[in-house]
């Protein structure tokens, strides 16, 4: 069995895999973390390996704290990855978003896709059908823009995410919630025309947070699976033991 964990800006996402099927997901914040990995391995005694993938703030010494339970393995640019990396600034790369293309060409090989990680922030990343990693694009999340325009104003109020009502906001917090989920609408599916544009054909994958969320407003066909960079991150080190 593997423990792959994925360390976000905001909690902690964690899945049990045998082999290719996910056992069970657990979410959590950073402050939980050794409390609940210790659960995981009491639950799942047969837990061999541990695989992470961080863009958080948390210490790799707090996961060497358990290699005496499990094999600890930090998925990192010194990893064999399935694609060729053309970012003109490759050591500026996130994690993340490697093992989120990994992900996409071991799953979809021989294709172009177009991986869209809709978690605090928003992230595009394009991978052609030679398994060229071209880049892509970031842009503010759901949570961090509602917290933006409260930050950012003298009166306009912090909102929790909600389906706006119209597109036509009749109030304030209307307003708000129809500028924020329909701007990230609208930016998403405004992205893949452009894609369009310059690609024929390409698969499109939407994960995060926010992906289930969003997918009923997306005009576009996509795939998506909120769980994709966990499943990647056991596609990445099955790739890297083979």
């Amino acid at each position: 069995m593997l423990l792959t964990i994925d360390v976000g800006n905001t909690r902690i996402k964690a899945a049990v895999f045998e082999q290719n099927t996910i056992i069970e997901i657990f979410i959590f914040t950073k402050e939980e973390l050794l409390n609940q990995v210790n659960f995981i391995f009491e639950k799942f005694k047969k837990i061999e390996n541990l695989t992470v993938a961080s863009v958080g703030n948390i210490e790799k010494e707090v996961f060497l704290s358990l290699k005496d339970k499990v094999n600890v393995h930090f998925i990192s640019r010194e990893n064999h990855f399935p694609f060729t990396n053309q970012y003109s600034t490759p050591a500026t790369l996130g994690i993340d978003r490697m093992v989120l293309a990994a992900g996409a060409v071991l799953k979809y090989p021989n294709q172009n896709r177009l991986v869209i990680d809709a978690g605090t922030c928003i992230t595009y990343d394009f991978i052609d059908e030679n398994d060229n990693y071209l880049g892509g694009a970031i842009t503010p999340g759901i949570r961090l823009r509602y917290t933006t325009l409260n930050d950012y104003t003298a009166k306009l109020p912090l909102l929790s995410k909600k389906e706006p009502a119209d597109f036509i906001g009749n109030s304030t917090h209307e307003s708000i919630h129809s500028g924020v989920i329909n701007g990230v609408a609208l930016e998403i599916d405004g992205f893949i025309e452009l894609y369009k544009t310059r690609y024929a054909k390409f698969i499109i994958i939407l994960t995060g947070g926010d992906a289930e969320f969003l997918a009923k407003r997306l005009k576009n066909t996509i795939f998506a699976n909120s769980n994709f960079l966990l499943e990647s991150l056991n596609q990445t080190f099955q790739y890297n033991q083979k």
